[in-house]
């Protein structure tokens, strides 16, 4: 870092530049993008020619939410010659906030730069030049999307846009006929098709706004999606037009399992600066910031709004509640989301808060009401079989083996070639020697269909295990403990097969990992079985 500080600096307060620029570096380790940013203005005041200084305070603004230090970041890399695309973005969003349209017009032109055009030219850039013409009242201003589809039918995301241009613009009759014309592909342009039936309701045009509804919940057949439960939200001006396109952005980035944060991100810092209002957004920001490790933030965001959330949104602050550890808040913040509400899926999410919790009774109420709301459908009743194994298992905590065993049974009916069901129902009535021949075909049953999942092959090395058959025990046992090294049950498990084996030195060696791994209860066990080795009474259950 001393190296990288100019000479001027070093005899003007270089330590003083090379401190905070470990501040900088310690605060954005430990997530704290404020903190960071403060650090990275003092060196900039200190080192104003530090290399890449502008560009991480730029990025600390974005990720901090600072919209005030994000722009003259951005100015000044922008001016320097340094044209990065997070800069063109938030120029982007600065002019478009004071309704600056020659100046929005003239960042998203200022940039010719050949990395990542085809995402950026055929996603961004046509819609927002159309939204720019929308602020600007320019004529056909729907012509950049038009033309980025070339002549091919046109995508129906953009062509959605489109619809919402002719709105924005008046043009009610053009709207319906290409909202009718559309075929709902794909989830985003199912998100959208919602907005613009919400923003035809708004422009008096319910009989186009009620055919394109029927036609989304059809394509999205009847998923209970976050987004399709979030209230109805126009749009109606340029800004919450670009808002409404770069949130569907960040949705769709941040889904991509393992992906970078970083554009999602920015994407979704944009839109809320552009329209705070509008709560898909809102939700997307939510789920960006916890993809982020900022769940602080995140929480903090379904906090401080004048606008009572949606249920849907409640429910999200309760599970990040319960993933902070206030789990008795979340648990009461669910039961809020939930009360007077149909949605399976928010059913669900209370159900699952509630046992996180440790409140048996509210999950049990939970799954009820969600089984009272379940048709004859063929997707109903496979959803009745996951419930009757979840409502066993909260009985089975509850060391209530007579009540959970016919719910078990009626999911093995309902589901007979399911392995996990089979798995659960085998695995539980084996954990309590109940009958030991029915548990172990249930397993195997299990185990032929699934045979590389870990739990399962841990459930039938077990099963080999009680019934006397350690060789094919321990052989299991082992794939099961390679599949999944740091679960604790199969650990122990293993250690248990080892010993029956006569492998003594191994099962110690594997009761002593376990211990690492185990809770309270299993760690006792565990200690009795290394000072003494395995008995009947400290046998796995």
């Amino acid at each position: 870092m001393a190296a990288a500080v100019p000479a001027q600096a070093a005899d003007q307060g270089g330590g003083a530049a090379i401190n905070a620029l470990v501040r900088a570096r310690l605060a954005e380790e430990r997530g704290d993008a404020a903190g960071a940013l403060a650090a990275l203005t003092s060196v900039s005041s200190l080192a104003p020619d530090l290399p890449g200084i502008r560009g991480r305070i730029l990025e600390q603004a974005i990720e901090a939410g600072d919209l005030a230090a994000a722009r003259i970041a951005a100015l000044q890399s922008w001016n320097s010659g340094e044209r990065r695309f997070d800069a063109q973005l938030v120029l982007l969003v600065d002019a478009m906030r004071r309704s600056d349209w020659k100046g929005a017009r003239a960042a998203i032109a200022g940039r010719d730069d050949k990395t990542g055009t085809d995402v950026i030219g055929r996603l961004v850039m046509p819609t927002v030049n159309a939204w720019i013409d929308v602020g600007a009242r320019q004529a056909t201003p729907e012509r950049y999307l038009l033309a980025a589809q070339g002549r091919t039918r046109p995508e129906p995301s953009l062509a959605l846009q489109a619809a919402l241009i002719q709105l924005a613009t008046r043009r009610t009759d053009e709207a319906a006929a290409l909202a009718d014309d559309i075929v709902l592909s794909d989830r985003t342009s199912q998100l959208v098709a919602l907005r613009l039936a919400a923003t035809l309701d708004k422009a008096g045009r319910r009989d186009a706004a009620v055919r394109l509804r029927g036609r989304t919940l059809l394509a999205a057949a009847q998923r209970e999606d976050p987004m399709l439960l979030l209230p109805d939200q126009p749009v109606v001006t340029a800004r919450a037009g670009v808002a409404q396109w770069l949130g569907l952005l960040a949705d769709g980035l941040v889904r991509v399992p393992n992906s970078n944060t970083k554009l999602p991100l920015l994407f979704a810092r944009a839109a809320h600066w552009l329209n705070d209002k509008d709560w898909a957004v809102q939700a997307t920001l939510v789920e960006v910031l916890d993809r982020n490790g900022q769940r602080d933030a995140a929480v903090a965001l379904l906090s401080g709004g004048r606008s009572a959330l949606p249920p849907v949104l409640v429910m999200r602050r309760a599970e990040l509640l319960a993933d902070s550890g206030d789990l008795a808040g979340a648990a009461k913040l669910a039961e809020t989301a939930a009360a007077g509400e149909t949605a399976r899926s928010l059913l669900v999410r209370l159900a699952d808060i509630a046992r996180r919790s440790e409140d048996r009774k509210a999950a049990a109420d939970a799954y009820e009401r969600l089984e009272a709301a379940l048709g004859e459908e063929q997707g109903d009743q496979q959803l009745r079989g996951t419930l009757l194994i979840a409502r066993a298992e909260l009985l089975l905590q509850a060391d209530d083996w007579d009540a959970a065993a016919p719910l078990i049974e009626q999911a093995v009916a309902l589901r007979p070639a399911d392995a996990m069901i089979l798995n659960f129902a085998g695995y539980s009535a084996l954990e309590r020697r109940k009958d030991v021949p029915q548990s172990l075909a249930r397993i195997e049953a299990a185990w032929a269909k699934e045979p590389q999942n870990a739990s399962i092959t841990d459930s039938l090395g077990w099963a080999y295990f009680l019934t006397g058959r350690t060789g094919e025990a321990v052989e299991l046992l082992e794939k099961a403990q390679r599949g999944e090294p740091t679960n604790a049950v199969i650990v122990e498990h293993l250690g248990d097969a080892y010993w029956q084996a006569g492998r003594r030195f191994e099962a110690r060696y594997k009761w002593r990992a376990a211990v690492l791994l185990a809770e309270a209860e299993m760690a006792t066990r565990l200690e009795a079985k290394l000072r003494d080795g395995l008995t009947p009474a400290t046998v796995a259950p």
